[in-house]
């Protein structure tokens, strides 16, 4: 599904219907997330599809080190050469050095993602294929096609990237459509001010699309949507 000319949204209704994002500039692609499967098949047919070869894939960016959304990353880094980037804090997660940091045991909404998503972090399930992260993202930097926004509360890591061209936000799992339209999941929340400040944040943007760590895209209403959150 496109979000906009050149920013594709990929995934299915595997894994809570977690998504990744392909975003063309020029020559250069960016992929922001690599799904839940250790190949990435979908992620390389998309690129196949769009008529670009792997070595146009220059970077891979993380929104968080999450098990769904980054079990491809080491197998794509090795097929494409591309260099793998993500917050600071969530570095020495991608590159196996340390647990991501675990969840409260005790139901939360959505219930619908208590198994495995919840259940899973709580025990520190969940094992993704380490992987060498090339590079740290700060605040605002712009490469891409892309700005980096640093939107704490899911994970004190967690990114969203801003498509300035086509106003388009890639939210990660500060927002979700599914299992239902919310800020994020409950389950998932680490800290609830910074949640709330991010959200602000991405707000102000005024989407006029968003693609969300899981569910299908908000292409309508999208910048009223996020509004209503608030």
């Amino acid at each position: 599904m496109d979000l906009a000319p050149g920013i594709v949204s990929i995934g299915d209704r595997t894994r809570g219907y977690v998504r990744a994002f392909l975003v063309a500039d020029g020559k250069d692609l960016t992929l922001v997330d690599t799904l839940g499967d250790t190949h990435p098949h979908a992620i390389l047919a998309e690129i196949r599809h769009m008529g670009r070869s792997l070595s146009d894939l220059k970077r891979i960016w993380l929104t968080h080190a999450h098990f769904s959304h980054l079990c491809g990353v080491a197998e794509l880094r090795q097929l494409t050469g591309a260099k793998v980037c993500s917050h600071e804090w969530e570095a020495d997660i991608v590159s196996g050095d340390r647990k991501a940091q675990r969840v409260s045991i005790v139901p939360k909404r959505p219930l619908r993602a208590y198994y495995p998503f919840q259940i899973g972090l709580a025990l520190g399930l969940g094992d993704h294929p380490p992987c060498p992260v090339d590079g740290v993202l700060t605040h605002e930097h712009e490469e891409g096609g892309l700005r980096v926004l640093h939107t704490p509360g899911h994970t004190p890591g967690h990114l969203a990237f801003w498509a300035e061209k086509h106003k388009v936000l890639l939210s990660g799992d500060a927002i979700t459509t599914w299992p239902e339209f919310a800020a994020g999941w409950d389950s998932f929340t680490l800290n609830e001010r910074q949640r709330r400040e991010s959200l602000r944040l991405m707000a102000a943007l005024h989407p006029a699309a968003v693609g969300v760590g899981h569910g299908d895209p908000i292409t309508e209403r999208a910048a009223e949507r996020v509004d209503s959150l608030l």
